[in-house]
C-alpha cells in the first residue's frame, strides 16, 4: 500500500488576511465546529468584530452549555505582547468568559502566561492557547489542524471553587465520581454525546447546539431517581417552547420515550422536556445499568431534538 506524505503549508497561502479571510472562515458553522471538538466546548457564533472596551474581539461566541461568552482572538503569526494585552482587557470587561487565542506559533513566555492565568483564576475565567496548522496530501484540499498548547485545569479550578464557597460533603464527592463514571462510560462506548467535565453537584450538562437550550442529566436521592432535562431558558422561553412543541411533540413520544413529559412551567421563566427513571445513584453496583439508561436516552434526546432546536 502506498501512503501519501503530509505537506505543511504556509497559512498565508490560504488566508491572506486575518480579518477578511481567516476570521470569516473560522466563523463558518463547520469550521467553528472543528474548534469546538478540539477544546470540548460547544460554540455558537454570535458576531464578528465585537466591541469589548477599546478593542474588537475577532469572534464572539457563546458556550451553549452555560451561556457564558467565548471570545476568540486570531493571529496568523507568532504571538506578541499586544494581543496578550487585548486578552487581558477582554477578561477585565466581562464577568465570566472563556478566551481562545489562536496563533501560528506560541512563544514560550506567552504559553506560560496563559498557564499562569488559568492557575490563578477560578472557573469563571478560562484561557486556551491554540496553534493552527495547515496540511495537504498530494493534490488534496488543505486541511486545518488545531493544536492545544495551553488549557485550563478544570479539576484544579473546581477544587478551588468548592473549597472557597462550601465544604465538600461526601454526597457531593459521590456525585462527582458518578458523573466521571458516566463520562468514562460514554467514551468507552464511543457515544456521540459529549459530556462536560464532572463537577461537585447533582447534575451535569450536555451540549445541545444552541444557547438558551440546556440538556442536562441529574440525580435525586430524595425520590431515588435519575433524570434527563431539556431546559428552555431566556426571555423567549415560552415562545421557543411553543415552537419546539409544534414541530417535535407528536413524534417525540415514539422517537425518544413514551414517558416523556412536556412542561411549559406556567409562572416560571423556563420550560422543560423531562424524562425520569427510578434508580438509586448511591448504589454503585447498579451504576452500569444507570449509565446505559443515560446513554440510550441522551443519544435519543440529542438525535431527535438537536436538529429541530437549531432551526428555532
Amino acid at each position: 500500500m502506498k501512503l501519501g506524505r503530509l505537506e505543511k503549508l504556509d497559512l498565508r497561502t490560504y488566508w491572506k488576511r486575518e480579518a477578511t479571510d481567516f476570521t470569516p472562515w473560522l466563523a463558518h458553522e463547520e469550521n467553528i465546529q472543528l474548534l469546538s471538538e478540539t477544546i470540548g466546548i460547544e460554540l455558537e457564533v454570535q458576531s464578528q468584530e465585537e466591541s469589548v472596551g477599546p478593542f474588537n474581539a475577532d469572534i464572539l461566541c457563546k458556550d451553549t452549555i452555560n451561556d457564558h461568552y467565548v471570545l476568540i482572538e486570531n493571529q496568523l503569526e507568532r504571538t506578541d505582547h499586544t494581543h496578550l494585552g487585548q486578552l487581558m482587557t477582554y477578561a477585565a470587561g466581562l464577568d465570566a468568559v472563556t478566551i481562545i487565542w489562536i496563533a501560528q506559533k506560541f512563544t514560550e513566555e506567552h504559553r506560560a502566561a496563559l498557564d499562569w492565568l488559568n492557575r490563578i483564576t477560578d472557573d469563571t475565567f478560562t484561557f486556551f492557547g491554540i496553534e493552527i496548522e495547515l496540511y495537504k496530501i498530494g493534490e488534496s484540499n488543505p486541511a486545518p489542524m488545531f493544536n492545544i498548547v495551553s488549557k485550563p485545569n478544570d479539576w484544579t479550578k473546581q477544587v478551588k471553587k468548592s473549597t472557597s464557597t462550601q465544604s465538600t460533603t461526601e454526597i457531593k464527592r459521590l456525585q462527582q465520581e458518578y458523573w466521571q463514571g458516566l463520562k468514562d462510560y460514554m467514551e468507552i462506548k464511543k457515544s456521540f454525546v459529549r459530556m462536560q467535565n464532572p463537577l461537585l453537584q447533582h447534575w451535569t450538562n450536555i451540549a445541545i447546539g444552541k444557547s438558551n437550550f440546556h440538556l442536562s442529566a441529574s440525580v435525586s436521592s430524595r425520590d431515588n431517581s435519575i433524570n434527563i432535562w431539556l431546559n428552555i431558558m431566556g426571555a423567549k422561553a415560552k415562545e421557543n417552547y411553543e415552537k419546539l412543541y409544534e414541530i417535535s411533540f407528536e413524534n417525540s413520544l415514539k422517537e425518544v420515550s413514551h414517558d416523556l413529559v412536556w412542561d411549559k412551567m406556567e409562572g416560571r421563566k423556563m420550560c422543560a422536556v423531562m424524562l425520569k427513571a427510578s434508580a438509586d445513584f448511591t448504589n454503585r453496583a447498579d451504576w452500569s445499568n444507570q449509565f446505559e439508561w443515560y446513554k440510550e436516552h441522551l443519544e435519543k434526546y440529542t438525535k431527535y431534538f438537536k436538529p429541530r432546536i437549531v432551526k428555532i
